[in-house]
C-alpha cells in the first residue's frame, strides 16, 4: 500500500513562490513596473490585493485563461520637466503587468474585482468540493 503525503499549504506555498520570483517569465519585458500584491487564502476563496494608485478602474484589464490570472494596465503620467520645479520624482508610471497561476480549486467563472482608494481587490472563490456519495447496499436474500 502506497502512502501519499498530504500538504494542505502546498497551493499557498506555490503562490508565494511566484510572488517572490516576481512576474511570470517573459512578462517583465512589456511592463515598466509591477504593483505590490498580497494574496490571502480563506476557507472559501482567495483574495488578492494589488496596489495600483492613480489608475482608473476602467483602465485595468483583468483576465483568466488556462488557470493563469493576468492583471495589466497603465498608469498615465503628466509630462514632468525641470521647468515645473520638480526636485524629485519617485512615483512610478507606465504600463504594469502581473500574472499568477491559480490552483485547480479556483472558480474562474465567479472571479470579481473592486477598486477602492488605489487598491485593487480580486476575489477568487473556490469551487465547492465534490462530496463522496454514499451508496447503500441492499440484501437480495429476501
Amino acid at each position: 500500500m502506497a502512502i501519499t503525503r498530504y500538504e494542505p499549504w502546498s497551493l499557498l506555498n506555490r503562490l508565494q513562490r511566484e510572488l517572490e520570483q516576481g512576474t511570470a517569465e517573459g512578462s517583465t519585458a512589456t511592463a515598466e513596473w509591477a504593483p505590490a500584491v498580497d494574496i490571502k487564502e480563506e476557507a472559501d476563496k482567495f483574495v488578492l490585493h494589488a496596489d495600483i494608485p492613480g489608475v482608473k478602474p476602467e483602465e485595468i484589464d483583468i483576465s483568466m485563461e488556462a488557470g493563469v490570472l493576468t492583471i495589466k494596465g497603465e498608469k498615465k503620467t503628466e509630462a514632468l520637466t525641470e521647468k515645473d520645479n520638480y526636485k524629485r520624482v519617485e512615483r512610478t508610471y507606465g504600463s504594469f503587468y502581473r500574472r499568477f497561476s491559480l490552483p485547480d480549486t479556483a472558480n474562474a467563472e465567479a472571479i470579481s474585482a473592486l477598486s477602492k482608494n488605489g487598491v485593487l481587490e480580486i476575489t477568487i472563490p473556490k469551487q465547492e468540493a465534490v462530496q463522496p456519495k454514499k451508496i447503500s447496499v441492499t440484501s437480495a436474500d429476501n
